[in-house]
């Protein structure tokens, strides 16, 4: 993907800051691709802590990873501080698609870009639930297009 295609920050909706920490260095001196999953999954459950929509101790509504993926555009290495930003590209009845990218802390274009997919189920028999009230409203404020 040329430079120009890259994701820039003002596609997403909302930021989350992670600083790498040196176990994510891998020997070839950068970033571990498994430490980008790592950090969407940060940022996703962040955010929806801080909105007051997940509850990860005893929430009875809980979010499962079903699908993810990333492209990589360019080396990241500790110790650089990254914003994590996030959108919401698809809201189903059960599942959302959050879409993500990896900025370096003051650049505009991605070092990367993901998608995260949760499938919503009740913490007690693992089966889906309806994305409804409180959340979807949330969900649907980081939705694409809402400026």
């Amino acid at each position: 993907m040329p430079l120009q295609d890259r994701p820039r920050r003002r596609q997403y909706r909302a930021f989350v800051p992670i600083q790498t920490r040196w176990a994510d260095n891998d020997v070839y001196g950068h970033v571990n691709n498994v430490a980008y999953y790592s950090y969407f999954d940060t940022a996703v459950n962040t955010l929806l802590i801080g909105a007051g929509v997940l509850d990860v101790h005893s929430g009875e509504t809980i979010g499962l990873v079903v699908e993810t993926g990333c492209l990589y555009f360019a080396p990241l290495a500790f110790p650089e501080a990254l914003t994590v930003g996030l959108r919401v590209a698809k809201i189903g009845r059960s599942s959302v698609r959050y879409e993500l990218a990896i900025f370096r802390e003051q650049e505009d274009t991605a070092a990367a870009a993901g998608h995260f997919v949760h499938v919503y189920v009740n913490r007690q028999t693992r089966r889906p639930v309806e994305v409804a009230g409180r959340l979807r409203a949330v969900l649907e404020g980081w939705a694409e297009g809402n400026e």
